[in-house]
C-alpha cells in the first residue's frame, strides 16, 4: 500500500480510479471514431458528420444507439458460443491495459496522497505486453467460429501479423528497459525527468521501430491485412452485426489509444511537462534511491492538485497527438502487399531491432564504465549514437528492395508478379511475353 493512505482509503481510491479510467477509455473510444471521421473529412476536403448535436458531437451516441437497435445475426453453420466469445476476447484486453499507465502526477487529498495510476505493479510493461498479445485470440476465434473462409483467412492473417511484429515491438521496448533500468512505467517517467531528455531522442530508432510495430499490432493502415476489404470482404468480422460487430471496432480503437499512451509514456515523458521541474513529484516504494526520501514518501517537488491537472493535460495532449497521427496515416498511405508486410517484419524490423538493442546495451555499458553520471550529457551521447543508427535505418537499409511498389518494379525491369509471388512458387513470363 503506497504512501500515507490507510488500507480502507487505498481500496476506495483504487476503485474510484478504476471506474474513472474505464469510463474515460470508453468515452475516448467513442469520440476517437468521431475524430477519425472528422480528420478524414478534413484531409479529403469534406465536412464530415456535423448534424447530430452541436458540431456533430453527439454522433458517437447516435451510432451506439443504432448498433444496439440493429438486428443480431447468427450464421446457421457458426459455432454459437465461440462466435459470441470472439468479440469479448478482443475488447477485454484492450480495456484493461490502461490500468498500469500513469496519467498524471500524484494528487494530494485530505486522506493522503493518491498516485494517478490504477495499479502501479512492479511488472508494468510486462503486463502490457502480455495483455496486448491476447487481443488477437478474439480475431482468430471470431473468424474461425463464423465458418466463413474469408473470415477465417482474415483471422489467420491477424495472427501471422501479430507474431511477425510482436517480436520487433518487444525488442524496441527492451532498449527502454536497458536505459531506464526498471519495468515500472512510473519509474520510466521519472528517469526521463532525471535525464532532462525524453527517450525519443536517445532512443530515436527504438521509437521508430515501436511506432511501426504499433501500427501493425493495431491492424491499422498500411498494415490492415486482416481487414483488407478489397480481398476479404472486411475479413474476420464479415458475419458479425449489431453490437458484436461494434465490439471489434471498440477493441481496435481502444488498442489505438493504449498504444498512443504507451508511446507518450515510454518515449515522450508520459505526463512530464517539458522545460519545467515543478512536476517532478514521485514516491518510492520498497527501496531508497540516492537518499531522496523515506520509503513511500513524496520526493522532489511537492504534489498539488493544480499540478495533477496540468500533468494530466500534458499526458492527454501527447496521447491525442499520436491518435491523430494514426488517423492521418490511415487516410494518407496505401495498403502494403501481404508479402511486403511479412518481409518487412522478418527481414528488416527483427534484425534491425536486434542490432540496435546490442548497440544501445554496449553504449550504456561503456558510459557506465567511464563513470559518466546520469543526466543531460549522458543523454546527448546516446542521442548521437541513436542518430547514426536511425540514419542508417532510414536512408540505407532497405532502399526499395522490399517496400518498393509496382511502378518501381517496372522501372527496375523486375515484374511485379515476381515480387508478389510466395517463395518457392515458380512464376511464368509476363502476359505480353507469353502472347508473343
Amino acid at each position: 500500500m503506497p504512501g500515507d493512505l490507510s488500507p480502507l482509503w487505498f481500496v476506495v481510491t483504487s476503485g474510484v480510479k478504476a471506474l474513472g479510467v474505464f469510463t474515460l477509455v470508453l468515452l475516448g473510444v467513442a469520440y476517437t471514431t468521431l475524430a477519425e471521421r472528422r480528420v478524414s473529412a478534413w484531409i479529403q476536403d469534406r465536412i464530415g458528420p456535423n448534424r447530430v448535436g452541436p458540431f456533430g458531437l453527439l454522433q458517437p451516441i447516435a451510432d451506439g444507439l443504432k448498433n444496439f437497435l440493429k438486428e443480431e445475426t447468427l450464421p446457421a453453420e457458426a459455432n454459437r458460443w465461440f462466435f459470441i466469445l470472439g468479440p469479448m476476447l478482443s475488447v477485454m484486453p484492450a480495456l484493461v491495459l490502461f490500468a498500469v499507465i500513469p496519467f498524471a502526477s500524484p494528487l494530494p487529498t485530505p486522506v493522503g496522497t493518491v498516485d494517478m495510476i490504477v495499479a502501479d505493479v512492479p511488472v508494468g510493461i510486462l503486463y502490457v505486453m502480455a495483455f496486448s498479445s491476447l487481443g488477437v485470440y478474439g480475431l482468430v476465434l471470431g473468424g474461425w467460429a463464423s465458418n466463413n473462409k474469408y473470415a477465417f483467412l482474415g483471422g489467420l492473417r491477424a495472427s501471422a501479423q501479430m507474431v511477425s511484429y510482436e517480436v520487433a515491438l518487444g525488442l524496441s521496448i527492451v532498449v527502454v528497459l536497458v536505459l531506464a533500468g526498471n519495468v515500472t512505467l512510473t519509474e520510466m517517467v521519472f528517469r526521463q525527468q532525471q535525464l532532462d531528455l525524453w527517450f525519443a531522442l536517445p532512443l530515436s530508432l527504438g521509437f521508430i521501430l515501436f511506432l511501426i510495430s504499433a501500427f501493425a499490432e493495431t491492424n491499422r493502415l498500411p498494415f490492415d491485412m486482416p481487414e483488407a476489404e478489397s480481398e476479404l470482404v472486411t475479413g474476420y468480422h464479415t458475419e458479425y452485426s449489431s453490437m458484436k460487430f461494434s465490439l471489434f471496432f471498440m477493441a481496435e480503437y481502444a488498442h489505438l489509444i493504449t498504444q498512443s499512451a504507451l508511446m507518450a509514456t515510454l518515449f515522450f515523458g508520459g505526463w512530464d511537462i517539458p522545460f519545467w521541474s515543478g512536476d517532478d513529484a514521485f514516491r518510492y516504494q520498497g527501496m531508497l534511491i540516492r537518499g531522496f526520501g523515506p520509503d513511500g514518501a513524496p520526493i522532489l517537488a511537492d504534489p498539488a492538485w493544480w499540478k495533477t491537472l496540468l500533468t494530466f493535460a500534458a499526458f492527454t495532449v501527447k496521447t491525442g497527438f499520436f491518435v491523430v497521427l494514426y488517423i492521418w496515416v490511415r487516410w494518407t498511405l496505401p495498403r502494403f502487399r501481404y508479402d511486403q508486410v511479412m518481409q518487412l517484419g522478418w527481414k528488416v524490423m527483427l534484425p534491425t531491432a536486434l542490432a540496435y538493442m546490442m548497440v544501445v546495451a554496449g553504449s550504456v555499458l561503456v558510459l557506465n564504465e567511464l563513470g559518466l553520471p546520469w543526466g543531460f550529457l549522458y543523454g546527448l551521447v546516446l542521442t548521437g549514437v541513436s542518430a547514426i543508427c536511425t540514419a542508417i535505418f532510414v536512408f540505407f537499409l532497405d532502399r526499395g528492395r522490399i517496400m518498393s511498389g509496382a511502378g518501381a518494379s517496372r522501372r527496375s525491369g523486375v515484374p511485379a508478379r515476381t515480387l508478389a509471388a510466395p517463395i518457392g512458387v515458380p512464376v511464368g513470363p509476363p502476359a505480353d511475353t507469353a502472347a508473343d
